[in-house]
């Protein structure tokens, strides 16, 4: 248990997927005090005096979105692990798809992006933005075309509001996973050398470095979390 994060207001967008429980954990083992969008009625989704769920928040409409970030208090952070992965090879992935995966990965997270530097900027006192991109988009490969463009999309992103926001003290990151050890990617992968893959808990504890206060300096950064591969 850190007090880094203490009192602290941090949203956290798919916190129910694969990646978003472990950091939803580090981040109140930090001491932050977790808000988590989620769609439908959460039902299951933990709650209490650090976790704040709000129910019924389609992450890709504009004026939930905006809704949902205009009723948050005053925010150091905002942690976007929402998104969606599908493969297929280019000849069978159609407009609806890429469409789907543009939805998903990217209009997400610029939504997200948006209206959290909005709450932060009517804050005054700067904060921190992650996103969850992916190794796809720094080293593309075949069978994944739509994910792979949403994800150098979500890169892009985290970029250029690195550089449009620093100066105003909002730093924004994002991490780059490989193949996460989830039990839902060991059972579609069984045959994978699922030791090289980055366990949740270990790029949660890289999101948490990049929303402390001890990060200071970075931003715009793509750091890779690969894992063992």
């Amino acid at each position: 248990m850190t007090t880094e994060l203490e009192g602290r207001q941090v949203v956290v967008t798919g916190a129910a997927g694969g990646l978003g429980p472990a950091v939803v954990e580090a981040l109140l083992a930090a001491g932050a005090t977790c808000h988590l969008p989620v769609r439908g009625r959460a039902a299951g989704t933990r709650s209490d005096a650090r976790v704040v769920t709000i129910p019924d928040v389609d992450l890709t409409d504009e004026g939930a979105v905006r809704a949902f970030y205009s009723a948050r208090p005053p925010l150091w952070a905002s942690v976007h692990v929402a998104g969606g992965f599908r493969a297929s090879p280019i000849l069978e992935t159609s407009l609806g798809d890429l469409r789907g995966q543009l939805d998903l990965n990217l209009t997400t997270a610029f939504l997200c992006c948006r209206e959290a530097a909005r709450n932060m900027r009517a804050g005054g006192h700067g904060g921190r933005i992650v996103n969850v991109g992916s190794r796809a988009s720094a080293v593309p490969s075949g069978g994944s075309v739509a994910y792979t463009v949403a994800k150098a999309g979500v890169a892009a992103l985290t970029q250029a509001l690195g550089d449009e926001l620093r100066g105003e003290g909002i730093l924004v990151n994002a991490v780059l996973p490989s193949i996460i050890d989830t039990p839902a990617n060991r059972e579609a992968m069984p045959r994978a050398d699922h030791a090289r893959w980055p366990r949740p808990a270990e790029i949660a504890a890289a999101i948490v470095w990049l929303v402390s206060p001890a990060n200071a300096l970075t931003s715009g950064a793509l750091l890779p979390v690969y894992g063992r591969a």
